[in-house]
């Protein structure tokens, strides 16, 4: 199983000097709604063609989508193809908007 972090503590990671790897996993009409700051959009729908060539194994990735399911998904693929600081956000950018950043715009 994939760990998970809370929104409320990738935001206090987003205070370090070290940046972790932001992946957004939602599609392309999801990242045009909203999407966390400097993050980066692999849609899950291209995640296993995409994803092995452009993520190190040794660099720290922290996954998201909008509710948690998807970005579970593609973080068990990574760890199952030998990623092993992989995390996704618990609750998704949905958590991020409600706990974090309320001008994150939510959606259906």
């Amino acid at each position: 199983m994939i760990q998970t972090i809370t929104a409320k503590e990738l935001a206090e990671l987003q205070q370090g000097a070290s940046q972790p790897r932001l992946i957004d996993v939602r599609e392309r009409d999801e990242w045009e709604i909203c999407r966390l700051p400097n993050a980066e959009l692999i849609p899950l729908s291209e995640f296993a063609a995409r994803v092995l060539e452009e993520l190190k194994k040794d660099e720290e990735v922290i996954l998201y989508c909008h509710h948690g399911m998807r970005s579970e998904r593609a973080g068990e693929y990574l760890v199952k193809n030998g990623y092993a600081k992989v995390r996704h956000l618990k609750g998704g950018i949905e958590a991020w908007s409600v706990e974090v950043d309320p001008t994150v715009k939510r959606y259906q």
